[in-house]
């Protein structure tokens, strides 16, 4: 049977998923700036600097372009073509449909691109009533001020949205932002011409001055003024007939029936539009909620670190205090291929004032000179075991059953402790109700950026947590760096169970499950090694998380328990499940928002709202710095941090999120040792042997 170290690889499937979502989720949000001229905006017009040509400025409404020749037309007397610019607009063209076929009256409607393929129903009842459709382009882009490419996508994209919810086409055209002939002025001649060579007949509105018994175009909206005026016009007894344009004219319909192949091509616009503006609504919320949830957690954490800080305050000198806990200790230090760092964590631990310790190093199988090293350090109070590779938990276990004493301290490999840490650790479990005590652990390697934007996840991020957690008596996990246990709990819950990855996460909500509490001791300090590289930074992160998640599972009937159990489920669960969870699978978005605010819409307004952010973290991070005894300027590399490190953790909980949907077992990652845990103490350091008591 092959050993913990050695399961199934890490899932990768659905990294395909990844790559393909996040570019997708950027083009959804592309084309929705596209439709709201945020992105190669064409939203208003230049003043006209020249005149339409004299031949067409006293002519009619409707023009056909032929070659370098214009010619133009107007509606014979006593008739009026009605027509509707933009829409169709889910209120008001269905109250004007039913106007026009109460008073049996056609009229051409000439529709955004954009809104037909919103709303590809109204378009249908349009054709069906015998009205004719037009083009009013995509967005209402003033088509003189679109660069080339968006004035082919303005056509295009409006016949294929009319031809996905119609099943037609349409060679009328209304210019955007235009009324009469005579504002068709400068770039928007040059534009009309354009769209006539592409076939279009374009289609502007008689001045308000010409009477309707003399034969016009009127121009209209769609909203409530329209619909009044429309009313008024149609009781006009000047006028014999409200038809549609090329009735008037007497032209061949502008609607035709599209290809099948055009209507596929357009009906799957009007699926990626609908599906586009509801994502971009869904981004848009999902964006709230993220803010939210990162304000919320950074208040949190401020607030309870306070409240936590004042509580420690409470017990000034001559405070009636617990007694002094001064019983033998065992001190587990479970160990896979740790040659680099073991003799300076052993001999760390045998320099504790705490000198009463029963030391067992339990090697798991390793391949190079762990055991070795630890038993060369001849203290008869350390003791080597060794075992087959079989993991972590059962290390620790196998460590567990050779205990002698009723305190229990867990440790990592590769972590060097100040010399008071064990004392100081034990110490709240004179309380006869707390089962564990959580140590303060903090980076040793801290020299490089990435140690630094570890050093600043530690005291920000864990520490700050813990303080929380002590507060509201939730304690989410003790780490597996430094804890201390009662061994009676531990037992009572079966020892470290091997059913997840984070195996102190795990034992830590069995403890509390089993009615135990679990406290933070922040004096209790332990260095250790954090990853020096992002292979492994994600290999140890994606193990942490993934377990985590197994271990919320496995616990989350605590949500309804009573006691110690249920406020813990309903704390401490719900708080990992919003800020540990969800609030990571949000972060991409944020990130979506804020490039494309940068790039498209409001730069400004992007980098205060960042900045603002960014300043907020760093007060925090601040104060978690000085809470933690540590030198501010480690603060300098915090911005950097927001553009490389949190993309990392987020994308590892993007994939522990998915791989724990999709079942997938995750291997035992081992991180690479250096033995640099002790760089902050001056290490790696040589401790003498104290003598035992």
């Amino acid at each position: 049977m092959k050993g913990r170290h050695k399961q199934s690889r890490d899932p990768r499937g659905h990294w395909l998923l990844l790559i393909l979502v996040l570019p997708a989720m950027f083009g959804a949000l592309l084309f929705e700036g596209w439709t709201n001229h945020e992105v190669d905006a064409a939203i208003s017009r230049r003043a006209c600097t020249t005149p339409v040509p004299a031949s067409v400025a006293g002519g009619g409404p409707v023009l056909r372009f032929t070659g370098d020749r214009v010619d133009s037309a107007s509606m014979p007397a006593r008739t009026v073509a009605l027509t509707f610019d933009g829409g169709p607009d889910p209120v008001w063209t269905p109250r004007l449909l039913d106007l026009l076929r109460e008073n049996r009256a056609h009229a051409t409607f000439f529709l955004y691109g954009s809104r037909a393929a919103r709303y590809p129903e109204l378009v249908r009842r349009i054709r069906a009533e015998g009205h004719d459709i037009g083009s009013n382009t995509y967005t209402g882009a003033a088509l003189g001020e679109t660069s080339s490419a968006r004035f082919r996508m303005e056509l295009s994209l409006t016949q294929a949205a009319l031809k996905g919810a119609a099943g037609v086409d349409t060679h009328l055209l209304r210019m955007p932002q235009t009324t009469s002939v005579a504002t068709l002025c400068g770039p928007e001649w040059k534009a009309a011409r354009r769209a006539a060579s592409e076939d279009y007949l374009v289609v502007a509105a008689d001045p308000g001055s010409r009477k309707p018994a003399q034969g016009l175009v009127r121009q209209f909206s769609q909203t409530p003024t329209a619909y009044q005026e429309t009313r008024r016009l149609l009781r006009d007894r000047s006028v014999d007939r409200f038809i549609t344009v090329s009735d008037g004219l007497r032209l061949p319909k502008p609607n035709f029936p599209a290809s099948s192949a055009d209507q596929w091509y357009g009906t799957a616009l009007i699926w990626v539009t609908t599906v586009g503006q509801t994502f971009s609504r869904a981004m848009t919320w999902a964006l709230g909620i993220a803010g939210g949830l990162g304000v919320l957690r950074l208040v949190l954490l401020a607030l309870f670190a306070r409240a936590h800080v004042r509580r420690l305050e409470r017990f000034r000198p001559g405070s009636p205090r617990l007694r002094e806990i001064t019983a033998p200790v065992t001190v587990l230090v479970p160990a896979y291929n740790e040659e680099a760092g073991i003799e300076s964590t052993v001999r760390s631990l045998l320099a504790s004032t705490h000198a009463n310790l029963q030391i067992i190093v339990i090697d798991d199988g390793s391949t190079d000179r762990t055991a070795d090293l630890a038993e060369r350090i001849g203290d008869p109070r350390v003791e080597v075991v060794r075992q087959p590779n079989a993991g972590k938990a059962a290390a620790l276990n196998t460590g567990l059953g050779r205990a002698r004493h009723d305190i229990v301290v867990m440790v990592d490999a590769d972590t060097v402790f100040e010399p008071d840490a064990i004392h100081q650790l034990v110490q709240p479990l004179a309380h006869p109700a707390v089962g564990a005590v959580s140590g303060n652990t903090k980076v040793g390697n801290r020299r490089h950026l990435l140690g630094k934007w570890q050093h600043l996840e530690y005291c920000f991020g864990f520490n700050l947590d813990r303080r929380m957690f002590e507060v509201l008596e939730c304690m989410t996990t003790v780490p597996g760096a430094i804890g201390a246990f009662r061994r009676d709990a531990l037992m009572g819950v079966g020892g470290v169970s091997e059913d997840t990855l984070a195996e102190d996460t795990d034992l830590t909500m069995a403890l509390w499950r089993a009615g135990w509490r679990v406290v933070y001791e922040e004096t209790a300090v332990a260095w250790t090694e954090v990853p020096q590289s992002l292979r492994q930074l994600w290999r140890q992160r994606y193990r942490w998380c993934y377990g985590t998640i197994q271990a919320m599972w496995k616990h989350r009937r605590a949500l309804v328990e009573l006691g110690p159990a249920g406020r813990f489920g309903r704390r401490g669960l719900t708080y990992l499940a919003l800020f540990q969870v969800a609030l990571p699978l949000f972060a991409p978005i944020i990130d979506i928002f804020a490039l494309y605010g940068l790039l498209f819409s409001d730069s400004r307004l992007s980098a205060w709202v960042w900045l603002s952010f960014l300043l907020v973290q760093l007060v925090c991070a601040g104060y978690a710095l000085r809470l933690d005894g540590e030198r501010v300027r480690a603060l300098w590399s915090m911005p950097f941090q927001l553009f490389v490190y949190r993309q990392l953790m987020y994308l590892v909980v993007i994939q522990s999120v998915v791989a724990a949907l999709l079942g997938n077992r995750l291997k035992w990652h081992r991180m690479q040792r250096s033995g640099t845990a002790a760089e902050q103490i001056g290490g790696p350091p040589t401790y003498k042997s104290l003598p035992t008591r």
